[in-house]
């Protein structure tokens, strides 16, 4: 089920990259609905959600923590949004949480 996330992660395409650790990955939306748009993805590739394993239930704890670190050093921990689509409501089959603002 290659993504284009897990193709970004592998770096076999560039994006442009705010944050890494470990797990997960932090690029900028290249059709960014807000003036802050980035999201937040974890390296394991699972589709969404519904797809996810109780062994999996850290990610998500995981996305929320890079979030705050990330609105950190991008100066928009007053005033973001964060959202996770689900299935039809996702561009990428991938699971990953958007962080808005208009910071």
């Amino acid at each position: 089920m290659s993504s284009i996330f897990s193709k970004i992660i592998a770096w076999e395409i560039p994006a442009d990259v705010v944050y890494e650790q470990d797990d997960v990955i932090v690029i900028k939306d290249i059709h960014p609905e807000r003036k802050t748009h980035v999201l937040i993805i974890p390296k394991k590739e699972i589709a969404t959600i519904h797809d996810m394993s109780e062994a999996d239930e850290y990610i998500l704890g995981e996305l929320l923590q890079v979030a705050k670190k990330v609105a950190l050093q991008l100066w928009v921990q007053s005033s973001y949004q964060l959202r996770v689509n689900v299935w039809n409501m996702q561009e990428v089959p991938h699971i990953h949480m958007h962080l808005l603002s208009d910071l």
